[in-house]
């Protein structure tokens, strides 16, 4: 325990320093290191998908789900994505720098409020191997270093890629220690990590609730947390069955392994009949298991699991959904805020009035009108990619991208001012 103690410290000494030495390299730089990085990583994408079979086999030994196998699993066309998604970080405009805000007081000092790189940053996540190449580009782009802790899962896919990242970092002169990989899966290397007061200046945990608790309950450093998505859809009295049958399958069928995926549908008392026996037969065309509540089985029977109190604060990650009729938009709102995990929600109708009461009312980081929870991602609001979806409210809520991985300071001019 010591031995591994005293290496993750010497690890965040390393990149705490290359953290600082980051922040004095120009964003043109920078650039040239992330176009250096998808170099390398296309040299080598035959090792990374080499790997990726290796962790992805050593998943189904394991017996995980198919879901958590498609969250591990990377393949030619993801791969694709992740090198477009990097490309798309190099042409974003650099947050640095930016003025925020600016203004003269009556003694003539001028303050100017601007943006500035948060430091060093420890991503602890499991299973998906793109977050170890966007949390890199992400941070570099915005002058943090980064200190990774994959899971156990991709552990070998993550050591090729952070491999070819710090080669593209060596090929354009930026300092390597810039993104550093945690070499080990030990559990122990969470509590340690999240000790590193004075090195670490951020953490942010993606994943499982088990992580999330773990690391805020060891923390001694800021967190923000990438909890749990508990989405909701709910399908109001005056919604579009056609609109309604296709975002309520693609919030659920399209990724279910991913936070953004609905886990409950609220269908409106009104419409239920009608619209309940449709969805159903839908969902179970794709090989969604429904549990619903009393009134959903008197609709459709025995052709859907009895729901249960868990099923409703539960993130199933799998081809699992509950379904609850309520009596309408007021009862729907109450059981998102009640079992909801602030991440995603969504309502469909036509309905301006409902649906703008909806969007004011339900406190969460996205809230949709007519539209899937699948879009609540870095990538899909133009951020180039994201380095998670947070929960939280202070600093940053929802995707993150470059603009919330800087803070800022207050840099002040003046003549010879004194206070009086």
């Amino acid at each position: 325990m010591q031995e591994l103690s005293e290496q993750i410290h010497s690890l965040c000494q390393k990149a705490k320093e290359a953290s600082r030495k980051l922040a004095e390299v120009p964003s043109k730089t920078i650039d040239q290191a992330l176009m250096a990085i998808g170099e390398e990583l296309l040299l080598q994408k035959k090792q990374v998908l080499a790997a990726n079979e290796q962790d992805v086999d050593c998943a189904k030994n394991a017996g995980l789900s198919e879901a958590m196998i498609d969250r591990l699993y990377l393949g030619e066309k993801r791969f694709g994505a992740l090198l477009k998604a990097l490309e798309e970080i190099v042409y974003l405009p650099s947050p640095l720098g930016e003025v925020i805000e600016q203004w003269k007081r009556p003694n003539g000092l001028l303050i100017k409020k601007i943006r500035v790189p948060i430091g060093l940053i420890g991503i602890i996540y499991e299973s998906r191997p793109n977050v170890t190449v966007d949390s890199s580009a992400l941070c570099l782009k915005s002058g943090n270093a980064v200190i990774l802790r994959g899971g156990k899962e991709a552990f070998n896919t993550n050591r090729v890629l952070v491999d070819s990242i710090r080669a593209g970092l060596k090929k354009a002169k930026v300092v390597e220690d810039a993104v550093v990989l945690i070499p080990t899966t030990d559990r122990q290397t969470i509590p340690i990590l999240c000790s590193q007061k004075g090195l670490i200046d951020l953490l942010i945990p993606r994943g499982g609730k088990g992580l999330i608790e773990t690391v805020v309950d060891h923390a001694k450093v800021p967190v923000i947390k990438h909890y749990q998505g508990i989405c909701h859809v709910y399908v109001h009295s005056k919604a579009s069955f056609e609109k309604a049958l296709r975002i309520v399958l693609n919030a659920k069928c399209q990724r279910p392994a991913v936070c953004n995926a609905m886990e409950t549908l609220l269908i409106d008392e009104e419409i239920a009949p009608d619209f309940l026996p449709l969805v159903v037969e839908e969902l179970q065309k794709r090989g969604v298991e429904v549990r619903g509540d009393a009134r959903c089985l008197n609709i459709v029977g025995n052709r859907i699991t009895p729901a249960v109190e868990e099923d409703w604060a539960t993130e199933y990650l799998d081809l699992i959904l509950s379904v609850k009729i309520v009596k309408n938009l007021d009862e729907a709102i109450a059981h998102i805020h009640k079992y909801g995990s602030n991440h995603s929600d969504a309502i469909v109708t036509e309905e301006s009035g409902a649906a703008e009461a909806f969007l004011h009312r339900v406190d969460s980081a996205a809230v949709y009108w007519n539209a899937s929870t699948r879009f609540t991602d870095g990538f899909e609001f133009g951020f180039g990619a994201e380095i998670g979806i947070s929960t939280d409210k202070i600093h940053s809520r929802g995707p993150m991208g470059l603009k919330e991985l800087t803070t800022y300071k207050y840099i002040v001019y003046g003549n010879g001012q004194v206070r009086s």
